[in-house]
């Protein structure tokens, strides 16, 4: 069972960044902040139903990190879901990689990115490192609390993959040109870890804002469930 879960998180992890780094890497310039922002979205819709009454299709260690926080998962998943959702996003990551660079007119990784996150130069606004920090953890917090609140009850459970892609969708609109929006430390690492360079050298932000922005929304979660 374990397994399973631990499979399906890998899988959903995997779809997540091949179809929506790939968007902003291959075909970024087409589809703008809004296409490559529904790629993402859309992503979360399709796993949510197909891997949702397995793991929860959490495919981000945010999300598993919030669910650990307010007692929905113990620590042996939270290690086993992290764990898968890394690998997820590698694989993917590499097979994008093989993709572009056999194309002969996407002009290789450094041309696309491949869908990596960054600060500073690296941000398509010069957002620095300080503001950067500060934009991913509001964007996990606003992200994670959603996702908590519709997992919470029979009510929102049918709806639950269409609310939390569209919200994810949003998000990136906000945060495309602020930072490429992580939300997501495997979905950023992936991609980095591929790349290497200035990429790799900034992923520690976008490992470590979401996880603070998902703290922060288990903490708002369990005050308002205090107050009902």
């Amino acid at each position: 069972e374990n397994m399973q879960k631990y499979s399906a998180e890998m899988l959903g992890t995997f779809v997540l960044t091949f179809f929506g780094c790939g968007a902003a890497a291959i075909a970024g310039g087409t589809l703008g902040t809004l296409g490559i922002a529904l790629a993402f979205g859309l992503s979360i819709v399709a796993m949510a139903y197909v891997i949702g009454n397995i793991s929860g299709c959490h495919i981000n260690p945010a999300v598993s990190f919030g669910f650990f926080l307010t007692g929905k998962m113990d620590a042996k998943d939270l290690c086993g879901y992290i764990l898968a959702q890394f690998a997820g996003a590698m694989l993917a990551a590499l097979f994008l990689a093989i993709i572009i660079n056999s194309a002969v007119y996407l002009g290789g990784l450094e041309m696309t990115g491949l869908g990596t996150n960054g600060y500073g130069p690296a941000s398509a606004i010069g957002l620095p490192a300080n503001s950067a920090f500060i934009v991913e953890i509001v964007l996990t917090a606003v992200f994670v609390l959603v996702v908590l609140a519709v997992s919470d009850g029979e009510k929102t459970s049918t709806i639950a993959g269409i609310v939390i892609g569209l919200t994810l969708a949003f998000v990136h609109i906000m945060g495309i040109p602020l930072t490429g929006t992580s939300v997501n430390p495997a979905r950023s690492f992936g991609p980095a870890l591929v790349m290497g360079g200035k990429a790799l050298a900034q992923v520690w932000l976008f490992l470590l804002a979401p996880m603070v922005g998902a703290a922060a929304a288990a903490f708002m979660w369990k005050g308002f469930k205090t107050t009902k």
